[in-house]
C-alpha cells in the first residue's frame, strides 16, 4: 500500500504534536515539507504503518500506538524514548531502509517487537 501523500506542514504538525517531519494518518502521509516526497527511507517507514494500521484494522492500530505510548512514556520519562520505544515505531525503525521489506513482510511482524 503506498498511501496518498499530502503535504502539510500545519495537519503534520497537529497530528504529531509539533515533533514529526511525517505522520501516517490511514491512508494518508502527511509530510510537513515538499521536499521529503523524494525521501524513500521516510516514505519506507510511513508505508509501514500504513501496512500495521490496514492489518490491525485501523482504528485499533490508532488505539494501541496510544496506549503503548502512554506506557512507554511512564517507563522511560521522556517523550522521545517513549516514542521510539513503541512497538510499531521499532519495527519500522528497523526496516525503513530496507526497499524490499513491504514485500517480505510477514502478517503481524510488528509483534517481534512488542
Amino acid at each position: 500500500m503506498k498511501g496518498k501523500i499530502l503535504v502539510s506542514k500545519f495537519w503534520t504538525k497537529i497530528f504529531s504534536l509539533g515533533k514529526a517531519e511525517a505522520i501516517t494518518i490511514f491512508p494518508f502521509i502527511f509530510l510537513r515539507r515538499k521536499v521529503l516526497k523524494t525521501d524513500p527511507i521516510l516514505l519506507n517507514h510511513e508505508r509501514i504503518h500504513l501496512l500495521q494500521a490496514l492489518e490491525l484494522l485501523v482504528l485499533p492500530f490508532y488505539v494501541w500506538y496510544i496506549l503503548e505510548f502512554f506506557v512507554r512514556y511512564i517507563q522511560h520519562q521522556n517523550f522521545f524514548k517513549a516514542y521510539k520505544h513503541i512497538s510499531f515505531e521499532k519495527e519500522a525503525y528497523a526496516n525503513q531502509s530496507n526497499s524490499d521489506y513491504l514485500k517480505e513482510r510477514k502478517l503481524w511482524s510488528f509483534w517481534r517487537y512488542v
